[in-house]
């Protein structure tokens, strides 16, 4: 019983862990949108990238984003500490696959075999170029009462 609980904790040490804190500013745009280094992590590259997406909007809205180039060291957009459980069914539609979350990302920033990518035996991760509409995403968060 020991060995095989031993065993099981070795295994889950050596599992890579994919967190949001693996969010860096590339730079800030004239229109206030910021270019982000993001690691997104699926199954296959479709999921890595959908996960990358919303990891970026996740760092903008919550975590604020502070690694990267200077004058990046942008505040999260929701300072409320409970923010997150007492808007629990908005944030849940906001971010589920397909969500609104989408509208406010953009690719377009991403050069084709730019993007470190590694893989194990449960899937990929990707580092992946994504620019984030902050100033229309704040616009949004405020129509629907989530900041004021």
């Amino acid at each position: 019983m020991i060995a095989a609980l031993s065993l099981t904790c070795a295994e889950a040490q050596t599992q890579p862990v994919y967190a949001r804190s693996s969010v860096r500013c590339m730079g800030v745009e004239l229109d206030g949108s910021q270019t982000l280094r993001v690691q997104g992590y699926g199954r296959k590259r479709s999921d890595a990238k959908e996960q990358a997406m919303k990891n970026a909007v996740w760092a903008v809205i919550f975590d604020g984003v502070k690694e990267g180039a200077q004058g990046c060291d942008m505040r999260p957009l929701v300072a409320e500490a409970n923010a997150k459980e007492r808007h629990e069914d908005y944030f849940n539609r906001f971010f589920a696959d397909g969500g609104d979350y989408k509208k406010y990302v953009s690719l377009s920033d991403t050069k084709k075999r730019s993007g470190g990518k590694s893989k194990d035996k449960l899937g990929y991760a990707y580092d992946l170029t994504i620019r984030v509409l902050r100033a229309e995403l704040k616009a949004r968060l405020k129509a629907d009462n989530v900041i004021e």
